[in-house]
């Protein structure tokens, strides 16, 4: 699949996709059918920059009820000719979700939906969580013929359901469908389940990996032979090496770390900064002017794991380094810095909003140390991110960055945060926006009575309007 193309932020697409506030503000202010349009194109073509994290269902589903949207596009979307082709869960989850949330507020069209899904479509299995959570038993148990259908009655067949069985996010309809008295039905899921709990068992009694009794070159040479293959693996073989590493093979680790080949050199930068050994912070420079990106890499980690003194003053002198290592100096100071750091940490926060723009991965340290710090003559830039980034988890950093340095804040954003995608967002704001705005009172009232919020939300909400609001 092809990644989304982000519409601006000022538009009501672009605010939609990136699950702002004000997207669900201005799309019910919107002519209805241009709103229902942009919530169909996000919820059929997924916004979201890591899917797997950032959540957009809830949010999405609430504005289908607020629009009294129609289901039409996301059927053809999930029964097209096309969920044949692509079985990634990518294409179909958020859809697929947001229908899971319309059952239960009561949509019976989403449940439908889900119900034919999980019999006929290729992301099944996610469709059937979203009814394990929602649906009667005796739908439940009515699709245990069309989903056992799936699997052959082969070798392979049985093998992928007993993985199926294994793996599943809610396991209540298996549970009913080893119940049923039927050979075809019952006695195969228990078979499948008794298989998944054998299989587990025989992957733990083989473990692969390090043995008891390797030496320091072993590990070096187990993480070279993973690097060749394309796979990093310094990270467990530091591990490996603090247990079989003493003090008279540091000359060895030593010299790993500064000239070894990329496996070795990343596996003892890891190990030494995991010790604190100070000659590890020479080793980390000299890494970025001679090593690989691999070894580059590494060592940027490695150093950024430091919590000692000597780190965060070599982190004050690298912070205006313009590569990787003042990046990461930058990171540090956001985390362990003090108040003496805050110039330090500004800059950084604005170089890499000029470098990386409004989505650089270096942003979610700095913006976190920005709040942290207090730094007051950031808030142009967090607001900036706030507004641009396509990340949601971002931009509730941002915004608790802004609730500690900007005093307009409660009275601003905090108020379209109320409706945002993220709950730990919505919670924020919950705490922060001001009652003045007639808005936020019927808002705060309605996530305290919406069964699908989350408890945490709740909670803060109910401490702000009181028991009889």
């Amino acid at each position: 699949m092809f990644d989304t193309v982000i519409a601006p932020s000022g538009t009501l697409l672009g605010l939609l996709q990136r699950g702002r506030g004000d997207g669900t503000l201005h799309a019910l202010t919107a002519p209805r059918e241009e709103a229902l349009a942009a919530l169909d194109h996000c919820v059929l073509s997924d916004p979201r920059h890591d899917w797997q994290v950032e959540n957009r269902s809830l949010y999405y589903a609430r504005l289908y009820l607020d629009l009294h949207g129609s289901l039409e596009n996301i059927a053809q979307h999930l029964f097209c000719a096309e969920d044949v082709l692509d079985d990634e869960e990518c294409r179909t989850g958020l859809a697929l979700a947001v229908l899971g949330h319309l059952a239960s507020y009561g949509r019976d069209d989403a449940l439908m939906l889900l119900r034919r899904y999980a019999a006929e479509g290729a992301n099944w299995a996610w469709a059937l969580d979203e009814l394990a959570l929602r649906d009667e038993d005796s739908a439940l148990r009515a699709l245990a013929e069309p989903v056992l259908a799936r699997f052959p009655r082969t070798a392979e067949g049985d093998a992928e359901l007993s993985a199926a069985v294994r793996d599943a996010f809610e396991p209540r309809p298996w549970r009913l469908w080893a119940e049923d008295p039927r050979d075809t039905v019952g006695a195969r899921v228990r078979a499948a389940g008794e298989r998944g709990s054998f299989d587990q068992w025989q992957r733990q009694l083989r473990p692969s990996g390090p043995r008891p009794g390797w030496s320091v070159s072993a590990v070096f040479a187990w993480a070279e032979e993973a690097m060749e293959r394309g796979a990093g693996r310094h990270v467990p073989a530091a591990r490996c090496l603090a247990a079989v590493a003493g003090p008279d093979d540091l000359p060895e680790i030593i010299s790993a770390a500064r000239s070894g080949s990329d496996g070795a050199r990343s596996t003892a930068l890891r190990y030494l900064a995991d010790t604190r050994d100070p000659v590890v912070l020479d080793l980390v420079e000299a890494a970025l002017a001679d090593g690989s990106q691999t070894v580059i890499d590494a060592a940027v980690d490695a150093f950024e794991r430091m919590t000692d003194d000597s780190a965060l003053d070599r982190a004050r002198g690298w912070a205006t380094r313009p590569d990787a290592l003042g990046a990461a100096a930058g990171r540090v100071l956001a985390c362990r810095g003090g108040a003496e750091d805050a110039t330090l940490v500004l800059g950084a926060l604005r170089e890499a909003v000029r470098a990386e723009g409004p989505d650089g991965p270096t942003l979610w340290t700095l913006v976190d140390g920005t709040g942290r710090l207090g730094i007051a003559c950031a808030a142009p830039v967090l607001r900036h991110i706030y507004r641009e980034t396509a990340s949601s988890h971002l931009r509730g950093r941002a915004a608790g960055a802004l609730a500690a340095t900007d005093p307009s804040f409660a009275a601003g954003f905090a108020v379209e945060c109320l409706w945002d995608c993220e709950e730990t967002t919505r919670e924020l704001a919950a705490r922060h926006a001001e009652t003045a705005d007639s808005r936020v009172v019927e808002q705060l009232r309605r996530l305290a009575a919406d069964p699908a919020e989350e408890t945490e939300v709740q909670t803060v909400v109910r401490s702000r309007i009181g028991p009889d609001a």
